[in-house]
Formats: structure tokens, C-alpha cells, sequence
């Protein structure tokens, strides 16, 4: 059997294989690159540090805790839920979601998947064993459990007494909020040979889902009756190997004034039209990370981890920050005047919006962070792949 090798470190834990006929067993190895020295222009300091479970381990599940109110909710792969005082980091309660077939037989996990999504008085978490919960906030205790169509890698999206989950096979599923029922299911693609590990999350604007699929499209979709409004591509074909053509949009789209922004991983930034999906403008940059939007700026994480800020209005670059390059970022988040995010080292690194400075970095985890951090009051929460929960401010 050939071995493959891959260019991209970063794709290692995230890429599903179908087949490495094309690839070329030449292709280098992208190094990361060193930690900069950057002389912190504040300390950011620790708050409290607990424990969920064991996180992901080696597995892809990019579990990212929740906020509401006053607690923090989290999760690990094997099943364990905690909710957590957002000022203390006190355990409220814990539930345990990992599966006992039989009376003496050891807990298989749970493999939950995808983060945490807390809204009025539910949490859900969907699961790599087509699984999807809906707990208490209150206690923890156990509301439904629903089968879906596939793997449920995607946050869950709550909207209009509906729970939207985007399964691993291309499909948006679409579950009663009080039951789990599934109300409606729509395909939205053909399934490429290769694709990266996660699904986009959809966004929801004016009664619309938006969301984007592994082929490289975005879709519209009703989420009153489950219609199919427009789809977009964002990707043209380059390359000659299975990894250069691969083209999923993984990140969740986002609306700002009736206008579409998402991005392809070998592919565009693209602005479309919300009403009719018509390509307003793209702009060569390729992504795997979410967005984060600030006045009239969008800032993003390419697919070289390169931090970027750019013009709502055509695109236009304002800055780009380079000396982070294939450190396996986060997604970014906005605190204060900055943007944070975490790289598998267990870094964060507090990045100044006007410039692209490096103001400061902290060492947090050295098992690595994977998820995006949340903003919750003044502080900083993220969940590191061995399953510690930090808040920093």
C-alpha cells in the first residue's frame, strides 16, 4: 500500500481519507512557526481553571463551550456535560451522556461533538454516533434524545422552535425544539471524495438558514417548511491533487445589511446577495476558521493562519498578521479592542484590531487549543483538547 504524505499539519487531524490515489508522496511538510517574541503590553491573568471530563483526546471534535446567564456549560467527547458558575468556575452539575449497553458492561463514549449551544431553559450537543440531546440548564437531567440522518459535527442552531443540525453527509435536518421530532430533512449536496472533518454551522437571517456544504456551495433554506430557496458556489476547481481541490465551506456564514459573507477552504472569501445568492464579489482567501465582524471590518483566520482584517465593502485588505503562520489557530473572537485566539501549543495571542500587532500571549494549555474561545462579561473562556476549561481576563 502507498503511503501518503499531506502538506498541511494542520489537515492531519481533520481531513476524512476517502482514497490518496492523486496525492504525491513528494510534497513537503509545512512547518509551524516559531512562537514570536512579543513583550505583552498587559498580563492577562487566570480567573479559575476546572476540569470536563477528558476532552477530545486525539479525535477532531472541536468542542467549544457554551455561555448563558450566569454559567458556563462544556462537554468532552466520552459524554460528560458540566455546567459551570461563569465567575467562579464552581461546578453547578454534571450529566454523564456515555452509552452502558448492558448491565456489566464497561461506558462506550458518547463522541460528542461539535460544541454546546445553551438557549432559554435547554442546552443541546449532537454527537458522532448520529445523536442529538437536549438537557436542562436547571440540572442537567435529560429532555430528549433524537437519531438524525448522520454524524452531527455542526454546533446545533436553535431558531423559530426548531433545532438545525448540518449532518456529516450533507444533509440539514431541522428537530422539534420540545421533542427532538425531525420536522423536515434537505439535501444539500452531492458528497466530494475528500472532505475536511466538521460541517458549517448555519446562521439564520429573515426566516432563512444559510449554510455551507462540503461541494463548496452555499445554500438557503426556509426553515419554516424546509424549501431550498438559491445555492452559490465559492470555489473553482485549481490544483491537481485531492488536497489542493478540496473546497468545503466549512465556516458559518455571516449577514451583515442583506449580505452573505462565507468562505471556502481552497477557495474565496465571497459576498452574496441574501435574497438571490448572486455573487456580489470574492476575493482569493481560503479558510476553515469562523469570522468575526466589527463595525465595518471582517476579520479572519486563512487557511495558512494568517490573521487578516478586511473592508466589509469589497473586501479590501487592511492588515494581515503573519507571524502565526501554521500554528493551527482558533477561530477568532473580538474582546474589547482585540482579537484573541488559541493555537495547538496552548497559546493565546491578544492581536491589536487597528494594526495587527501582537499586544500580548499566554501560555495556557500545552495540550493545545483547538475550539474557538467565548467572550463572557470581561473574560476570556477557552477549553483546551485534554478537556481543562481556563477563564482569563
Amino acid at each position: 500500500m502507498q503511503l501518503c504524505k499531506i502538506r498541511f499539519l494542520g489537515l492531519l487531524s481533520i481531513i476524512l481519507l476517502s482514497g490518496c490515489a492523486s496525492l504525491s508522496s513528494e510534497e513537503d511538510i509545512v512547518t509551524r512557526s516559531p512562537l514570536p517574541k512579543v513583550n505583552n503590553q498587559f498580563q492577562p491573568t487566570m480567573v479559575w481553571r476546572r476540569s470536563v471530563g477528558s476532552g477530545s483526546g486525539d479525535f477532531y471534535a472541536n468542542l467549544h463551550p457554551a455561555w448563558q446567564n450566569d454559567y458556563v456549560f462544556a462537554a468532552d467527547r466520552f459524554g460528560v456535560v458540566k455546567a459551570l458558575d461563569a465567575d467562579s468556575g464552581k461546578e453547578r452539575w454534571s450529566t454523564d451522556l456515555s452509552i452502558r449497553t448492558s448491565l456489566f458492561s464497561r461506558k462506550k463514549p458518547a463522541q460528542l461533538s461539535g460544541g454546546v449551544t445553551a438557549v432559554d431553559d435547554k442546552i443541546y450537543i449532537g454527537s458522532e454516533l448520529a445523536k442529538v440531546y437536549a438537557l436542562k440548564v436547571q440540572d442537567g437531567s435529560l429532555v430528549w434524545e433524537s437519531t438524525v440522518i448522520g454524524e452531527a459535527l455542526s454546533t446545533p442552531v436553535v431558531s423559530n422552535g426548531l433545532v438545525l443540525i448540518h449532518t456529516s453527509n450533507g444533509m440539514l435536518q431541522a428537530l422539534n425544539e420540545a421533542d427532538g421530532a425531525v420536522k423536515w430533512t434537505v439535501n444539500l449536496e452531492e458528497m466530494p471524495p475528500l472532505t475536511l472533518r466538521g460541517e458549517s454551522a448555519p446562521t439564520i437571517s429573515f426566516g432563512a438558514a444559510i449554510v455551507g456544504g462540503d461541494s463548496g456551495q452555499v445554500s438557503a433554506v426556509m426553515i419554516n417548511q424546509g424549501q431550498l430557496i438559491w445555492q452559490q458556489s465559492i470555489y473553482q476547481p485549481i490544483g491537481v491533487t485531492d488536497i489542493d481541490r478540496i473546497h468545503d465551506v466549512q465556516t458559518t456564514p455571516v449577514v451583515v445589511n442583506g449580505i452573505v459573507y462565507a468562505l471556502a477552504y481552497n477557495g474565496n472569501f465571497a459576498a452574496l446577495d441574501l435574497r438571490s445568492g448572486q455573487l456580489m464579489w470574492s476575493k482569493k482567501i481560503g479558510s476553515v476558521t469562523n469570522l468575526v465582524v466589527d463595525d465595518n471590518r471582517i476579520y479572519l483566520v486563512d487557511q495558512n493562519d494568517r490573521v487578516i482584517a478586511l473592508k466589509l465593502q469589497g473586501g479590501v485588505t487592511l492588515w494581515r498578521q503573519n507571524e502565526l503562520l501554521h500554528r493551527n489557530l482558533t477561530s477568532p473572537v473580538l474582546y474589547n479592542s482585540y482579537i484573541v485566539t488559541g493555537d495547538s501549543e496552548g497559546y493565546l495571542h491578544w492581536i491589536n484590531t487597528d494594526d495587527g500587532s501582537l499586544i500580548a500571549q499566554q501560555k495556557v494549555d500545552s495540550s493545545g487549543l483547538l475550539a474557538k474561545p467565548i467572550v463572557v462579561d470581561n473574560k476570556i473562556i477557552v477549553q483546551a483538547k485534554n478537556g481543562e476549561i481556563y477563564s482569563l481576563k
